[in-house]
C-alpha cells in the first residue's frame, strides 16, 4: 500500500506492547488496497459474510448476511459484490447506504480460514451492494472453533426481534465460544484515508470465555493475535462498538451496542489463562433476533481435522 496502513490509535497500541516498528515494516506488505485472487475466490465459496457498519447516530453494529455460495463475489480485484440485503430489523439496515464505510469478514469455520476487507459502498440497488476495497488482508486461524454449516432449504417464519438484555441474551453469551466485534474510526465515512474506516473481527475462546458481571458488563480476554490491533486501535479513538453472537443451533442472532475500555494489566488480566489484556464492554442496547440466520451448524467436535 502507498498509504500508511495503520491509524494513530492502532499505532499507539502497537507502541504500548512493543511491536510498532515491526508492524510498520510488515503492515504495508500484507495489508493491500486490492484483493488478491485467492481472497476473491474465497469470498465466492462462502454461504455467509459478517458485516460491520455504523448507523446514523455513529453506533457501530456487527451483522451477518447469508445466501447460497457465490452471493459474495469479486468482479475485479478492487470490488466485492454482495447479492443480499439486510431485513428491516437488521441493524445493518440503518448503516447500508451509498458512500458508507463497511468492514467485511469472510470466515469459513470448518477450515478455519478468514479474510478481512474494509471499504466503502460504491453501489447499492434492489439486489445488493458493491464495496470498493480500501484494505484487504488475511488472518491466522487461531481461536476459530471448526464447525460446518448448512443453509436451510425452506423459508422459515422469523419471529419479531426482542429488545433488552434479557435472560435469553445472557444465556447465549454464557455458552458462546465465538462472537464478532465491529469498531470504527471516528472519521469513518467522512475521511478518504484507507485506515479510517469500519472494521469487523472474530473473537473466540473456550465456551464461556465472555464473562458477564453482576452489573451486566462483559469482560473479554484479548489473546495473542496478529499484532495489528485494528479493534483495540479503534477503541482507543472511539469507545463505541457492536457485538454479534450467533446461536449455531437455532440461528438466533444477538446484536449488542456497547461502550468499551481496555484493561492492560493487573490481577484481572493475570487471572485468565492466556489473556494479554481485557476488553470491558458496557451494554447500551441489545437486540435479539430469533431464528434470523438461515444457517445451522454441526457441533465443533463433528468436524474432522
Amino acid at each position: 500500500m502507498s498509504a500508511a496502513p495503520f491509524h494513530a490509535g492502532e499505532r499507539s497500541v502497537q507502541a504500548r506492547i512493543g511491536s510498532r516498528e515491526r508492524m510498520a515494516e510488515i503492515g504495508p506488505r500484507v495489508i493491500r488496497d486490492a484483493m488478491p485472487e485467492q481472497h476473491g475466490t474465497f469470498f465466492a465459496q462462502l454461504p455467509f459474510v459478517v458485516v460491520g457498519s455504523v448507523d446514523g447516530q455513529g453506533q457501530p453494529w456487527a451483522s451477518v448476511l447469508a445466501a447460497p455460495a457465490g452471493f459474495a463475489h469479486a468482479p475485479d480485484a478492487r470490488h466485492l459484490r454482495v447479492d443480499a440485503l439486510p431485513t428491516a430489523h437488521d441493524p445493518l439496515h440503518g448503516g447500508l447506504r451509498q458512500g458508507a464505510s463497511l468492514g467485511l469478514l469472510g470466515i469459513e469455520p470448518h477450515t478455519r480460514r478468514r479474510n478481512r476487507m474494509n471499504g466503502v459502498v460504491e453501489a447499492l440497488d434492489a439486489e445488493g451492494f458493491e464495496v470498493a476495497v480500501q484494505q484487504s488482508f488475511g488472518n491466522c486461524p487461531r481461536y476459530i472453533a471448526p464447525r460446518a454449516s448448512a443453509l436451510l432449504q425452506d423459508v422459515v417464519a422469523v419471529p419479531p426481534p426482542v429488545e433488552g438484555f434479557d435472560d435469553a441474551a445472557r444465556a447465549l453469551i454464557s455458552r458462546a465460544d465465538t462472537f464478532f466485534i465491529a469498531t470504527a474510526h471516528p472519521q469513518a465515512g467522512t475521511s478518504c484515508e484507507a485506515s479510517h474506516g469500519v472494521d469487523v473481527s472474530h473473537r473466540g475462546g473456550p465456551a464461556g470465555f465472555v464473562r458477564i458481571g453482576a452489573d451486566g458488563a462483559l469482560t473479554v480476554p484479548d489473546f495473542a493475535g496478529n499484532r495489528f490491533f485494528n479493534t483495540l486501535g479503534n477503541l482507543m479513538l472511539n469507545r463505541r462498538a457492536g457485538l454479534l453472537f450467533i446461536d449455531f443451533d437455532t440461528g438466533d442472532l444477538l446484536h449488542l451496542a456497547v461502550s468499551g475500555t481496555v484493561v492492560w494489566d493487573g490481577p484481572e488480566v493475570a487471572a485468565i489463562e492466556g489473556a494479554e489484556r481485557l476488553m470491558q464492554l458496557r451494554v447500551e442496547r441489545a437486540v435479539r433476533r430469533p431464528g434470523a440466520l438461515p444457517l445451522r451448524w454441526q457441533p465443533p467436535g463433528a468436524v474432522a481435522g
